[in-house]
């Protein structure tokens, strides 16, 4: 009799154990889903964001020029965008961290549509100038690089983000094509439009399918000590802090310096097209998209397997290597057709650089603080 209820003790723990596996495999399973479907509304917000701001740029130079701005003007205005992007990149970064992805997600979509309501209006310099204040709090690339660091693994976080640069070459091409055949047919104004619709849907996205935590459990009870300690949403002590951590420093000086020139040359590619290339609306567009098709092929075909086959360290020397070859053809280059076969190695160092570099930076530093460092790491150049 003791026999028989050994044996069927036994057999009751053993089918609870079988059942608790069963549960664990599945909730797993769930989980997974879960993280697979924020992650794609990370990417579907990124393509949105780049798509307007693509489609924006294409017809900036021809909107500064129908008010009265000269070259040196526009150049003035797009220095504005950037010393905007990179003051409010810290602040934005420190933001996220503390208030999570999603309320950061959601200040940058709504700030996307303050700002082409205001280019929507600006029939003066002053109200075009005024245009750019909402840039300040811009990061809607940054912002889903967060979601999706927070959402993977190490393993994962290289490949992750590199579709990134699928969403990005998508919005060059989307966003180029978009902006030249509005404006051409609809006026200079029509992309403005569009874009702030486009901003509101992405906000609505941010809110409903954004988690209000992204990090797993045990990341939020640190993110919430080490926001603590910074005491506030801007810290330069922090930043400091970040960069000594090993490896840091290194790494994001060869992100600088090997991302400034092309930085510098992506603010100015507008009045290079219009000025240097004498290329209209709809080209300017079409040599966008070609730029988006590069990164597509690179970011989905190439790095993916390159990182698969090479160590991160081994990819970053490559990328710098080639950039110093692209430089010197950019110096050397007469004609668009020159631009255009340039524009390949150029886009290899570029996506290469950039992921490899977000990856490394963000495994070197604690979780708690890698919202802020994505952010500045991006704004910086």
């Amino acid at each position: 009799m003791s026999t028989m209820n050994v044996k069927a003790s036994s057999g009751g723990e053993a089918e609870a154990l079988g059942t608790r596996s069963e549960t664990m495999r599945e909730s797993n399973s769930s989980g997974d889903i879960k993280k697979g479907q924020v992650i794609l509304a990370a990417y579907v917000i990124v393509t949105i964001e780049l798509t307007f701001i693509f489609m924006q740029m294409g017809v900036m130079p021809y909107l500064a020029k129908s008010i009265g701005l000269d070259s040196v003007g526009f150049g003035y205005l797009q220095t504005t965008f950037g010393v905007l992007q990179l003051v409010g990149g810290s602040i934005f970064g420190r933001f996220a961290d503390k208030f999570g992805a999603r309320a950061a997600l959601i200040l940058s979509c709504a700030s996307g549509s303050a700002f082409f309501l205001l280019m929507s209006i600006s029939t003066s310099i002053p109200v075009l100038f005024l245009s750019r204040l909402p840039a300040v709090f811009m990061h809607g690339l940054p912002g889903a690089q967060k979601v999706i660091t927070d959402m993977t693994t190490p393993s994962q976080r290289a490949n992750a983000l590199g579709k990134l640069g699928l969403c990005f070459g998508i919005g060059i091409i989307t966003g180029s094509l978009l902006g030249g055949v509005l404006s051409t047919k609809f006026g200079i104004f029509a992309p403005m439009y569009v874009g702030l619709v486009g901003n509101l849907v992405n906000t609505m996205i941010a809110m409903f399918w954004i988690p209000l935590q992204t990090k797993p459990k045990s990341d939020h009870h640190l993110t919430e000590h080490g926001t603590s300690q910074s005491g506030s949403v801007f810290s330069i002590r922090e930043i400091l802090r970040l960069m000594k951590f090993p490896g840091v420093m290194e790494v994001f000086i060869v992100k600088v310096f090997a991302g400034l020139p092309i930085g510098l040359f992506h603010i100015m590619f507008s009045i290079i097209s219009v000025d240097f290339f004498g290329l209209g609306a709809v080209e300017s567009g079409y040599l966008m998209a070609y730029f988006g098709v590069l990164q597509m092929v690179v970011q989905g075909l190439v790095i993916g397997k390159l990182t698969s086959h090479c160590t991160e360290m081994t990819l970053l020397k490559l990328s710098v290597f080639v950039f110093a070859g692209v430089g010197l053809g950019m110096a050397l280059m007469r004609t668009v057709w020159h631009y255009c076969i340039i524009a390949v190695p150029l886009m290899f160092a570029f996506s290469t650089l950039d992921t490899i570099t977000d990856s490394i930076l963000t495994k070197a530093v604690p979780s708690s603080d890698t919202g802020m460092w994505l952010i500045w790491a991006s704004t910086i150049i």
